[in-house]
């Protein structure tokens, strides 16, 4: 509705999208769109959310009811690293340490244990 409603051609974004997102099928695609005051559009592709990638990691479903008591599963440091590394453009950090630590605390917070 969001798009229908400042007059963007919802079928001409819908084509765009699928053409840029067909590699990445089955999977969370976050998108900013810029809508300019001639209905005119573009679009920028984020990668999943780190939840994703966690719980894809964990072979979980979904996180724990209650994360701060209830640990549901674990993934590796190498897993985290390598989350970090498909994050890092969408990350607000300076280098992979940084990042890793970023995910590490998204994983607590589903209950899921990041270990060595």
């Amino acid at each position: 509705p969001a798009l229908g409603q400042r007059g963007v051609n919802i079928m001409e974004f819908c084509k765009a999208f699928n053409d840029k997102t067909k590699s990445m099928a089955g999977k969370p695609i976050p998108v900013e769109i810029t809508v300019y005051k001639d209905k005119k559009f573009d679009f920028k592709i984020k990668s999943p959310p780190a939840s994703f990638f966690i719980k894809e990691a964990a072979k979980l479903k979904g996180g724990s009811k209650e994360p701060g008591r209830n640990i549901v599963a674990s993934i590796t440091k190498k897993q985290a690293e390598d989350i970090a590394k498909q994050k890092m453009n969408d990350l607000n950090a300076i280098d992979l340490e940084e990042a890793v630590k970023i995910i590490a605390g998204s994983a607590r917070s589903m209950g899921i244990e990041v270990k060595e």
